[in-house]
């Protein structure tokens, strides 16, 4: 069974091409998710917003919500608060995702448990912009 913050998911996930939900971005250059999704299309990854507004950012589609999203989700990132994280990760299990990333700072063992449970990665309290820095990845 996975493990929360396995390194070698971390790596897996950052390293390997795959289709991150980024939740909480918007077209908000001052915010951390506008950055990181840019990092996330630097390392190869396809990325699709998801937000209230439904504003497509980086030139990436935007949905409401990660069960507007066509099509299977590698990963479903989190930038939202850690009140609202658990019907989010609940939702990404209800989708099929692979994996969920909860952002720094955005903490819910008991929505991390019911991923895991599930079969999901579950990476919690990190960032993969960091994470990729801390592998090298970023020139």
């Amino acid at each position: 069974m996975a493990t929360l913050n396995d390194p070698d998911t971390i790596r897996r996930l950052v390293t390997t091409r795959a289709r991150w939900a980024v939740v909480g971005l918007s077209g908000n250059e001052a915010r951390p998710a506008y950055g990181v999704a840019a990092t996330l299309q630097q390392l190869g990854h396809d990325i699709v917003a998801v937000h209230p507004r439904v504003e497509p950012v980086h030139g990436a589609p935007a949905y409401a919500t990660v069960s507007d999203v066509p099509g299977h989700i590698d990963v479903v990132d989190l930038f939202v608060n850690a009140d609202r994280a658990g019907a989010v990760v609940d939702e990404a299990i209800a989708v099929g995702a692979s994996a969920v990333w909860l952002q720094l700072g955005v903490v819910d063992h008991a929505a991390a448990a019911r991923a895991l449970e599930a079969g999901l990665d579950v990476v919690m309290d990190r960032c993969p912009a960091i994470e990729a820095g801390r592998l090298g990845l970023l020139r």
